[in-house]
């Protein structure tokens, strides 16, 4: 059954069918073209799990048939993540699109704050430098964004080299715009301020005043080159397994490579966030200063960045066969291990967090010796059987050389197990 057939049942056809643009350089064509695909993949996936699909000719030969269902299954998931990676593009040329006039509605929203609050105590200096700095930070961005406008415009220093949204690049990012605009505002006033307001107002943006708004720029900074070097030495040493993301979602910011909830990244985020509030408060309340920091909120993000830091250390690890056993069906009779036969294989780490979609489920190798065995992709209603994190069912290859043969799995990220020994019989 091919991809095209599966998606007429799932009833998404083409534009003929008066579907939506499939075209894939569209924003809009690559999302439907996704949506159809992951359809059709769905439609083929329950197809062959609810047994049928299968060739008259391979149904006599379970093996056969199990590896026919596989290579469909391979084939399909292929032609879902190239249109996921199509989607993955087209979205950041839309964020790239979006993110500029959201930045100047921000502007406007300040301007009209700044309106609504002027009524009754009337426009001051104050208030202009509070405009003019914001003008000029999001004319910086804009030309940020348009010089990386294939990479995601503004949000692109914050997407991470697999293709997520980093809670360290964005904290420290954020802490560099709170210091900008802060520093811009004092600039603006101090250009425009008379010979003894200048003297007092240069006093006013010297140390010990901005000295915590400093240190909460280096604790981001810092964290954020901390937590790339420690990724980085652990992806090379094996000891962190990374699979890069279709594209980047705003989730990634509170959550872990798999999507679920992160309690190390989450709080470091919120943490951040309120004390750049506070520092944005202050700033309003007191525009002609640098926003002082309570050493207390200091102190807070330090240890919020430790925790970070030891949550960003402490996840992964490699991949561990633990044990390899004969794969039995009930009312055969236990017998050792035979070329030609189903070996499981019993650990953890096989599927890396991010690695259950189904093409990158498809990489996983097993290698029996000199042989390497892809692991097939067995159906069930809603997902997958085969493989999984700690099981792995693979077929045992004729040219596997009886004896003693050592076994190793390959996963999604590219990580390799310690070898696993077995003993073979003819």
């Amino acid at each position: 059954m091919s991809v095209e057939a599966a998606g007429r049942v799932a009833g998404t056809g083409g534009p003929e069918g008066g579907g939506a643009c499939l075209c894939g350089q569209c924003p809009h064509g690559a999302r439907a073209g996704h949506r159809q695909a992951v359809a059709a993949f769905v439609a083929l996936r329950e197809e062959f799990a609810a047994g049928r699909g299968v060739p008259a000719g391979l149904a006599h030969s379970a093996g056969a048939a199990r590896q026919w269902v596989s290579d469909e299954l391979a084939l399909s998931a292929r032609t879902l993540a190239e249109r996921a990676t199509a989607e993955g593009v087209a979205w950041l040329a839309v964020v790239q699109r979006r993110t500029v006039p959201a930045l100047w509605a921000a502007v406007a929203a300040l301007l009209l704050g700044q309106a609504l609050t002027a009524v009754g105590s009337g426009w001051t200096s104050a208030r202009t430098a509070g405009l003019i700095a914001a003008v000029l930070l999001a004319l910086a961005l804009t030309v940020a964004a348009w010089r990386h406008g294939a990479h995601g415009g503004v949000l692109a220093p914050l997407i991470g080299e697999d293709r997520r949204l980093s809670a360290s690049r964005a904290v420290a990012a954020g802490w560099v715009v709170v210091v900008l605009y802060a520093v811009l505002m004092a600039a603006v006033q101090l250009a425009v301020a008379g010979p003894g307001v200048r003297r007092r107002a240069v006093r006013l943006i010297e140390l010990p005043y901005g000295s915590g708004l400093l240190a909460a720029l280096f604790l981001g900074c810092a964290v954020a080159v901390l937590a790339h070097a420690l990724v980085t030495l652990r992806v090379r040493a094996g000891r962190l397994q990374k699979v890069p993301a279709d594209r980047p979602r705003a989730v990634d910011l509170l959550a872990d490579d798999a999507g679920r909830g992160s309690f190390p990244g989450a709080q470091y985020v919120l943490v951040n966030a309120a004390v750049a509030a506070y520092a944005l408060v202050c700033l309003a309340r007191q525009p002609g200063r640098l926003p002082e920091l309570p050493w207390g909120l200091v102190v807070l993000l330090l240890l919020s960045g430790v925790t970070y830091l030891a949550g960003t250390a402490v996840p992964g690890g490699r991949p561990v066969i633990l044990s390899v056993v004969r794969s039995r069906e009930l009312g055969t009779l236990a017998a050792p291990i035979r070329t030609g036969e189903d070996i499981e294989i019993r650990g953890t780490g096989f599927v890396p967090p991010g690695a259950g979609t189904p093409d990158r489920l498809a990489r996983t190798v097993v290698r029996i010796g000199a042989v390497h065995v892809p692991v097939p992709l067995v159906p069930v209603a809603g997902g997958f059987a085969n493989p999984s994190d700690g099981v792995l069912t693979v077929p045992v290859p004729v040219d596997v050389e009886p004896g003693r043969v050592e076994v190793r799995v390959v996963t999604a990220a590219g990580v390799e197990t310690e070898g696993y020994v077995i003993e073979v019989q003819e």
